[in-house]
């Protein structure tokens, strides 16, 4: 995959992240106890998508051991 696209998945990815985290808060500020299990759910996916992102991050930085 080209660098460009790899760029742009990158860039998709971090706002992904950034949404689910304002997810997170908005969900934990309305404070009913039943959306515990929602609340979990974004953090999963919330994992997920940081995970991606390392993943592409170390694709497009060279792992350079001097």
């Amino acid at each position: 995959m080209p660098q460009l696209e790899l760029r742009a998945l990158l860039l998709k990815f971090r706002q992904e992240f950034h949404d689910l985290i304002e997810a997170i808060k908005a969900v934990g500020d309305e404070g009913d106890p039943s959306d515990a299990v929602k609340i979990q759910r974004l953090k999963k996916k919330k994992h997920a998508v940081n995970a991606r992102i390392k993943s592409l991050e170390d694709r497009l930085l060279p792992d350079i051991i001097a």
